[in-house]
């Protein structure tokens, strides 16, 4: 596989055109040998989006000492400039992704591109003989899945996959009640996600809201909470069947434009966002449309969107736990309702936030016992709550350090939450059919 050319990868051309383990991860990366006194690991990082830029910027600022970022690539050339700029690196920026990797030889590969084009710079970075750090989902569907795994036993190199979701203090916390087997076994799992009109029609603005690119919202959004579920309960899916429409945004309205600005509806429409006053947005998206059209404030009822905008999925693990899982895109506020049902006893876990409503509590309650407030949790500052840099810290600086919450995430678990995702959608195509993991992927 050769990814190489600009041409390769447009945001238009996506959306016209596209239809071995890691184990514990205690061992070194293979291309960083030395010890991290002697030597930084090199990065280059391909996908200098919005969440891409973030990484970045994290890594130079909080861990100069250990690594260097090498080399910045992006299929938009202007945009890959200001990201480098925002990042503040010096490191020299590409739009070819081989020769990026030719002239910089680096340690580790960061992708942090669309959902679907992971997989393509995974597989071409591992055939280079590289590691690589990919944002999470690992892929957006069965096909992909495959290659990845195929490609990880072939070259032999790590893979990790990026999911904060596990170094919330609240799920971090949760693992460890488990691990203790505070209320006993786990027999079922309800997880209720609720996203506000902000964040849920933020999908719909963007490419996430094309099948073909996120692999919907099932894959791109809810992988992190799969994968929380798959590792609280350490056990793997086995059987996905769902449930799910377009029932709020994209076609479901009686006008629409292109985008925001401009738009003639802008006095009547509840969702105008005026992207103008976003000075980021400004230089990373908007002032970069020239190159590959993409718009980052456009309707969110264009009828091209084919994702859900509202599910409920249910999962059979092989340990006979159950995962009852719905989500909205559309709430009047955000938040979580989480409760985990075991044999004795039951943890809840409820966080709501915006529309003026605002709660944050993790409660345990034994049966014949009494009921208690969980309190004694670590916050940090930063991104998502402080699990972003929890999850850099690990990545970055824990590679060879104890990890008793299992909270290194293995190729196997990108897989295994990407797969509750596909499989899902697959069952919803299907008319609510049940689908099997193993009938998707070869693990």
């Amino acid at each position: 596989m050769s990814v190489q050319t600009n041409s390769s990868f447009t945001r238009r051309g996506f959306i016209a055109g596209s239809s071995a383990t890691l184990g514990s991860m205690a061992a070194p990366l293979s291309g960083n040998t030395q010890s991290a006194s002697a030597r930084r690991l090199r990065i280059a990082q391909v996908g200098t989006g919005g969440r891409g830029t973030y990484w970045g910027r994290s890594i130079i600022q909080n861990f100069g000492d250990v690594t260097q970022i090498v080399g910045l690539c992006d299929i938009n050339p202007k945009r890959v400039e200001v990201a480098k700029e925002m990042i503040g690196s010096s490191a020299p920026t590409f739009v070819d992704f081989d020769k990026m990797i030719g002239e910089t030889k680096p340690d580790l590969v960061l992708v942090t591109t669309t959902d679907s084009a992971h997989y393509q710079y995974i597989i071409r970075a591992m055939e280079l003989g590289h590691d690589v750090l990919t944002e999470k989902p690992l892929c957006t569907d069965e096909q992909q899945c495959q290659a990845i795994l195929d490609a990880e036993k072939k070259y032999g190199k790590k893979l990790i996959v990026g999911f904060n979701a596990r170094h919330y203090p609240q799920a971090k916390k949760i693992k460890q009640l488990m691990l203790d087997k505070a209320i006993g076994d786990v027999i079922s799992i309800d997880y209720q996600e609720y996203l506000d009109t902000s964040h849920g029609a933020s999908y719909f603005r963007r490419w996430h809201r094309i099948k073909e690119m996120s692999g919907t919202l099932l894959v791109s959004k809810s992988c992190h909470h799969f994968d929380q579920v798959n590792w609280w309960l350490n056990s793997n899916p086995v059987e996905v069947v769902a449930y799910g429409d377009l029932k709020f945004y994209g076609r479901n309205n009686s006008f629409r434009g292109t985008r925001c600005r401009n738009c003639p509806f802008e006095k009547k429409c509840q969702f105008y966002t005026d992207i103008t006053k976003n000075e980021t947005a400004m230089k990373l998206y908007v002032n970069c449309e020239s190159e590959d059209g993409y718009l980052s404030d456009g309707c969110v009822w264009r009828q091209d969107a084919n994702i859900y905008d509202t599910y409920s999925v249910m999962v059979r693990y092989e340990n006979g736990a159950r995962l009852t899982y719905t989500a909205n895109t559309f709430m009047p506020y955000e938040g979580q309702e989480i409760c985990l049902n075991g044999t004795q006893g039951r943890i809840d876990f409820n966080m709501y936030g915006g529309g003026g409503y605002s709660d944050n509590q993790l409660r345990m309650t034994r049966n014949f016992g009494k009921s208690e407030l969980i309190t004694d949790l670590e916050f940090r500052k930063g991104g998502h709550g402080g699990a972003d840099p929890s999850l850099h810290d690990v990545i970055f600086r824990g590679q060879g350090a104890p990890d008793p919450l299992g909270l290194k995430a293995s190729s196997l678990a990108g897989a295994y939450s990407s797969l509750v995702g596909i499989g899902a959608y697959r069952s919803i195509e299907r008319g609510g059919e049940r689908v099997r993991i193993s009938s998707l992927v070869k693990l």
